[in-house]
């Protein structure tokens, strides 16, 4: 089975680094699976949802990605986000209450819509239903 190199880096940390079989993310323009060999891209990951890289193992790890960009070279795939966070770093309770809450507010507010986008990223990433 092949595999390729995944960085998951944020703008002040990476947060993970290893060997993958897949990558899988929503972007602007929709879902996308890479795998070794794919086309080189860039892409502008859509705020909001989760993406999830597959090891060789078969061990998925999901992360929730707040904002910006999937690169695909001949060397590898960085997730290169504003933001991210491993679903084992994820309060499920404090992103479902933020959710709710943010739900209830509506979207009239920018800073409403981020809390809302940013916990349904947590929430997809932990394996919730929104």
């Amino acid at each position: 089975m092949s595999e390729m190199q995944v960085d998951l880096v944020a703008v002040e940390r990476q947060i993970w680094s290893g060997s993958a079989q897949m990558v899988v993310a929503r972007t602007v323009d929709g879902d996308i699976g890479v795998m070794p060999g794919h086309a080189p891209l860039l892409a502008q990951l859509r705020e909001g949802f989760s993406a999830r890289i597959i090891e060789p193992n078969g061990t998925v790890q999901a992360v929730a990605v707040h904002g910006g960009f999937l690169s695909v070279t001949k060397d590898g795939v960085a997730i290169l986000a504003e933001d991210a966070e491993l679903s084992e770093d994820i309060d499920v309770t404090s992103a479902r209450s933020a959710y709710e809450r943010a739900k209830a507010a509506g979207t009239e507010s920018a800073e409403t819509e981020a809390e809302l986008r940013r916990a349904r990223a947590q929430l997809l990433a932990s394996g919730e239903t929104v």
